[in-house]
Parts: structure tokens; sequence; C-alpha cells
């Protein structure tokens, strides 16, 4: 048995309390590079803890289909953590609030063409979750020595529906 969730069209002012919708939405901040640039300017609260420092990964994700089982969430105690899609299409992003350091119930996003997300420090948040291959992610995250992952597997599991 599941209990089910829909999922939501992503924007900024849904995902705040979770995180940063990362897109180029409104005016530029500023024209750059001779007038032939858009620049969005600090469009994130990266956050690498004391100890850490800023990283770029590669991700190849598997991609997975709706409906999908949500049965693990996890979170990042240390840092910041950022998902920028390379290519253009949509990917499934959940979230949950904290309750007693454990998933509160989740909120399931999907997102738009060029849009990623960036998860603030101590969120918990689905695996990386496309929806159609290649499943290529640059992540920016925290790197140091501490512990920076904490996971919890949910029994029951959620089914996320469209």
């Amino acid at each position: 048995m599941s209990i089910d969730i829909h999922c939501e069209f992503l924007t900024a002012e849904r995902f705040a309390p979770f995180g940063d919708v990362l897109e180029c939405a409104g005016a530029p901040d500023r024209i750059i590079n001779a007038g032939l640039c858009d620049r969005y300017h600090d469009r994130a609260m990266l956050d690498f803890g004391k100890d850490g420092r800023a990283g770029i990964s590669l991700f190849n994700a598997e991609p997975r289909s709706m409906p999908y089982v949500l049965d693990l969430m996890e979170r990042h105690p240390e840092g910041s953590q950022a998902f920028v899609p390379m290519t253009e299409n949509p990917f499934l992003v959940i979230v949950a609030a904290d309750e007693d350091d454990r998933p509160g119930k989740p909120r399931a996003f999907l997102t738009k063409p060029h849009q990623g997300v960036n998860f603030h420090k101590g969120i918990w948040h689905g695996v990386l979750t496309p929806l159609a291959s290649p499943g290529l992610f640059a992540v920016i995250d925290r790197i140091g020595d501490t512990p920076n992952l904490q996971e919890v597997l949910l029994d029951p599991p959620y089914r996320v529906l469209p």
C-alpha cells in the first residue's frame, strides 16, 4: 500500500520553503559581454558550511516513469545541493519539511525545460529523478571531510501521480 501525492508545477513561490528555483525568469539583472548576454545574477543561496567547499559533479541518473514510487528521501545537514539539468527534459523534484528528524508529507514538483533547483541545507528531498533519457545533471554541493548525507526509507511509500 502507498500514499498518493500529486505533482505541482515548479514555481519559485511554491518552492521557496525548500530552496531556490534556478531559471531565467523576469528581467535580467545585468547585460554583459558587449550587450550579447543577459545575466540573471546570484539566483541561489549556496551554503557549504564552515568546513566545506563548493564542488561540481556530473550525475547521469536513470530515467523514471510516472506514477513514481517514493520510498527513500535524503537530506544534507552540512550544505546546500543544486541540480542543474544539462538537457531540456523535465524532472521530478520531491521535498518535505522536517518533522522530528524525519521527512514530513512530501510535495512533488514537475520542472519545465530550463529549470533547476537548489535545496537549502537540511531540506529533505527525493533522489535525482529524471523523466527522460539522458538524465544528465551538473550538481553543485558541499565537498568536505564530515558526513553530509542522511537517508530515510519511507514505510509506507508514497506514489507520485502526474
